[in-house]
């Protein structure tokens, strides 16, 4: 899904998501946690695969704004401050995609670390 391209973005501030409908028909309805979680900032993702950080306290998280990036990604701002990730709509396909693996993912590594979803 290297060229995915969203026809259509809906922020649901009440149910705290993110919905993503691209042209090839695939949509994902994706929460405001998982997309905070899996940030493709720095900050989480780090410079190599050794340095990605497990975040916690999250499950209240809010997207307050999308912003655009060109015409390649957009920018989303989350009510706990964080607004250095650029989604590009391949990533956010892939989120889709792949949310139930990286979710289980994030769940094991929260365990293993002893951290909560919880604030």
């Amino acid at each position: 899904m290297s060229e995915a391209w969203p026809r259509e973005l809906v922020l649901n501030r009440a149910e705290r998501t993110l919905h993503v409908e691209f042209e090839d028909g695939t949509s994902f309805t994706l929460p405001a946690e998982y997309l905070r979680v899996e940030s493709p900032s720095a900050e989480v993702q780090g410079h190599s695969p050794a340095e990605r950080r497990t975040v916690g306290g999250k499950r209240l998280v809010m997207i307050t704004a999308v912003e655009p990036v060109g015409n390649y990604a957009v920018r989303l701002i989350f009510d706990d401050g964080h607004s250095t990730g650029i989604y590009s709509w391949s990533y956010l396909a892939e989120l889709g995609r792949d949310h139930e693996a990286r979710w289980q993912a994030y769940l094991d590594a929260l365990a293993q670390k002893g951290l909560r979803r919880d604030p």
